[in-house]
């Protein structure tokens, strides 16, 4: 019998990925209990109106030029045609019956994971799959959001959530990049060299 793949699914909007999401995505794809990531491109809410969002097929372009070079990195667009707004409850069931020689986990910030019990059926992910759990600065908007501390504490407590150690933390976030291309300044560095070339050749993010 087969082993099964292990996939450790990274969500995120990716507007634009950066230095920041592929350095956590290649620490946590390195890691003994995962053969690989998948950066879940979340597709963007019909509800709601976000003019510096790029359309759900640029944000997925820009995600495969980003990892390329990496096979332990895989593009998904898995949450494209499911119902909207996505529930990752409900994504990790269509994800798992489709998958069914996978097992899964999931990659969440710690601010996430302080949020964690507002989430759509949080106990059901809890008690079916492994969390890896990258910490964040703390700043006081975390310090004055930060929920009910019994249940805080529980979730930090369970075995189903790994905290990652010996992570370089990184405050980088895409609207920091997206405001220094508004400004006409170079976010060089921030962005890999092809995510970089494909942004400014289609000159996302000017406006």
């Amino acid at each position: 019998m087969s082993k099964r793949k292990r996939v450790a699914l990274y969500f995120g909007t990716f507007n634009p990925i950066h230095v920041g999401h592929l350095a956590i995505a290649n620490y946590i794809a390195q890691q003994d209990e995962v053969d690989e990531v998948w950066l879940v491109v979340s597709p963007q809410n019909p509800l709601k109106e976000k003019v510096s969002m790029l359309a759900d097929y640029h944000r997925l372009a820009i995600v495969r030029e980003a990892i390329a070079d990496n096979p332990l990195l895989i593009a998904s667009d898995i949450e494209f045609n499911l119902p909207k707004p996505s529930y990752t409850i409900d994504t990790l069931a269509y994800i798992q019956e489709k998958y069914p020689d996978h097992s899964f986990s999931l990659i969440v910030g710690e601010d996430n994971l302080r949020s964690f019990p507002k989430w759509k059926n949080f106990d059901v992910i809890l008690a079916n799959y492994q969390l890896w759990v990258y910490p964040r600065h703390t700043t006081m908007y975390d310090l004055e959001n930060r929920g009910d501390e019994t249940v805080v504490n529980e979730l930090y407590a369970n075995k189903n959530v790994h905290f990652l150690r010996n992570v370089p933390l990184m405050a980088i976030s895409s609207s920091f990049i997206r405001d220094q291309i508004k400004e006409n300044k170079s976010p060089k560095y921030l962005l890999t060299p092809p995510v970089l070339k494909y942004i400014e050749e289609m000159h996302f993010y000017k406006k």
